[in-house]
C-alpha cells in the first residue's frame, strides 16, 4: 500500500516536472495541467486493471493467473489462493461424504434420512427393498404416507424411539412371512434417522429353537413316563416271571427308543459344527452297499417275523465306484433311507435300493419302496427336524423324526443333493446324487 501511494505521488511529481517543462513562460500552469494530466493518466490505468480483475472475477477460473500485477494482481492473487483453498476444501468435504453415504449405501441394514417434518432426505438401496421406495418418485415425501402401517404410525406420531418396533416387511404373506425391525433415531435440528433390518430369519431361528426343545422334550418325555411308571410297578407288586420279563422288555424298548433320539441328536449337532469332509478319503460303495443290505434284510425280517408276511428287498448296483468323504456320515444318510423305506413299506411290498453312474459322470444312489406314498405338501418340510406325516405311525415304526434330517446335513457337507419324488398310494423314491469330483471309478 505505501508503494502505491509513493508510486501515485511520484507520478504526480513527474507529471508537474513535465508540465513546467512543456509551458516554461507560465511554469506554475503547465505544473498543475501536468500534475492534473498525469493523475488522469494513472487512475484511468488503475481503473483499467481493476476492471480487467472484475472481469477475471466474474468468469470464475481461477485456475488461470491474475491478469494483472501491482496492488490489484496481488489481491487477485491472494482471491486466487483462498477460493482454490475453499474448493479443495469442499472437494475434500464432498469426498468424505460420498464416502459415508457409500458405507451407508453398502449397509446391509436399511438407512432413512428424514427431515423435520418426517420427509425422506435420502435413503440406501436396502430400505427401498424394505420399503418399496423409489429415489426418482419418493423423495421429499412423508414417510409415513409410504408405510402405511398402523404400528408404525402410531411409533412416528409417539415421538418415543427409545425401542425397536417389529413390521411386517414388503411383500409378507402369511406362508411367507418377512419381519421387519425399526428404530428412530433424532440427530441434528429435529431430524430423524431411521434403522430396518430384516429380522425374518432370527425370528424363525428362534422358532425352530422352541420348536425344537418342545419336541425333544415330547420326545423324551413319553419313553420316560412309560420308564418310570414300570419302575414303580416293579416296586410296588409282586408280579409272576412272565409279567416282570414284558415289563422289562418294554422298558428296555424305551430306553432303546431314548438312546437312539440322544444318538440323533449327537449326530446332528457334530454335523453342524465340524468342517466339512475333504476329498481325501473315499469310501468302496461296493462295501457300504453289502452293509446296508444285510441290515434291511436283518430289519425285514424282524418286520416279517411279527407279522407273518414277506418283504421283497432288492439290492441293484450298476459300476463299481468310491465316493470321497466321511463313511461314518455316507452311512449313516443311506442308512437313514434304507431303514425308513423297510419300515415304511408295507410287508408284502417291495424295496429296491440301487447305485447308478449318470451320463455326466455322477453317481446316483437311490431307495425305491412301494410303501403308501406321502402327499406332495409334505415333502418339502421332510427334512426338517422332528416332522412327521404321521405321527402316530413314526412312533409305531421307531423312528425319531431325525432321520431325514441327517440325510440332508450329510447331504450339503459332500456337495450333492438329495431328490425326493413321492405318489400318495404308489410309493416314494429318495435318491442322492454325488458330483463328478467325489466319485472315483474302479477297475
Amino acid at each position: 500500500m505505501i508503494w502505491r501511494a509513493v508510486g501515485f505521488f511520484g507520478f504526480q511529481v513527474a507529471g508537474g516536472l513535465c508540465g513546467w517543462l512543456v509551458l516554461p513562460v507560465q511554469p506554475d500552469k503547465g505544473a498543475l495541467a501536468g500534475v492534473v494530466a498525469f493523475g488522469l493518466a494513472w487512475f484511468m490505468a488503475d481503473t483499467f486493471r481493476g476492471a480487467r480483475l472484475l472481469r477475471w472475477v466474474r468468469a470464475g477460473d481461477v485456475a488461470q493467473p491474475a491478469p494483472t500485477s501491482g496492488l490489484w494482481g496481488e489481491i487477485a492473487e491472494r482471491v486466487r489462493r483462498l477460493v482454490r483453498a475453499r474448493e479443495r476444501m469442499t472437494s475434500d468435504s464432498q469426498d468424505r461424504l460420498n464416502d459415508f453415504l457409500g458405507a451407508l449405501q453398502a449397509s446391509p441394514n436399511g438407512v432413512v434420512l428424514l427431515d423435520a417434518q418426517g420427509r425422506i432426505e435420502w435413503f440406501n438401496h436396502t430400505a427401498s427393498q424394505h420399503f418399496g421406495l423409489d429415489a426418482r418418485r419418493d423423495l421429499q415425501q412423508y414417510l409415513g404416507n409410504l408405510v402405511r402401517d398402523p404400528g408404525f404410525a402410531a411409533y412416528l406420531a409417539g415421538r418415543d424411539y427409545s425401542h425397536e418396533l417389529a413390521v411386517p416387511g414388503r411383500g409378507s404373506t402369511a406362508l411367507r412371512p418377512v419381519s421387519l425391525s425399526i428404530q428412530l433415531h433424532p440427530y441434528g435440528e429435529g431430524r430423524l434417522l431411521l434403522l430396518s433390518r430384516d429380522v425374518t430369519a432370527l425370528e424363525q431361528a428362534e422358532a425352530m429353537r422352541r420348536d425344537f426343545v418342545a419336541n425333544v422334550s415330547h420326545e423324551i418325555r413319553t419313553p420316560l413316563t412309560v420308564l418310570s411308571g414300570f419302575v414303580e410297578t416293579l416296586q410296588t407288586l409282586t408280579l409272576s416271571e412272565t409279567e416282570r420279563e414284558r415289563y422289562l422288555g418294554t422298558m428296555a424298548l424305551q430306553a432303546q427308543r431314548m438312546q437312539t433320539l440322544v444318538n440323533d441328536l449327537l449326530m446332528l449337532s457334530r454335523l453342524e459344527g465340524s468342517p466339512p469332509p475333504g476329498l481325501a478319503d473315499w469310501v468302496s460303495m461296493p462295501i457300504m452297499m453289502a452293509q446296508l443290505e444285510r441290515e434291511a434284510r436283518e430289519l425285514s425280517a424282524v418286520l416279517c417275523a411279527k407279522a407273518g408276511r414277506i418283504q421283497n428287498i432288492v439290492f441293484a448296483s450298476q459300476g463299481q465306484c468310491e465316493l470321497s468323504g466321511s463313511a461314518s456320515e455316507l452311512l449313516s444318510a443311506a442308512s437313514n433311507l434304507v431303514t425308513n423305506a423297510v419300515r415304511y413299506t408295507s410287508l408284502n411290498g417291495e424295496v429296491h435300493v440301487g447305485v447308478e453312474t449318470l451320463l455326466d459322470g455322477s453317481v446316483e444312489f437311490s431307495v425305491r419302496d412301494t410303501g403308501p406314498g406321502i402327499a406332495p405338501e409334505h415333502i418339502p418340510r421332510l427334512t426338517e427336524r422332528f416332522y412327521r406325516v404321521d405321527r402316530s405311525r413314526s412312533r409305531d415304526t421307531g423312528g425319531t423324526g431325525l432321520g431325514l434330517a441327517i440325510v440332508k446335513h450329510v447331504v450339503q457337507r459332500h456337495g450333492a443333493e438329495l431328490t425326493i419324488a413321492s405318489t400318495p398310494g404308489q410309493g416314494s423314491r429318495f435318491s442322492i446324487i454325488f458330483p463328478l469330483e467325489r466319485v472315483r471309478q474302479l477297475g
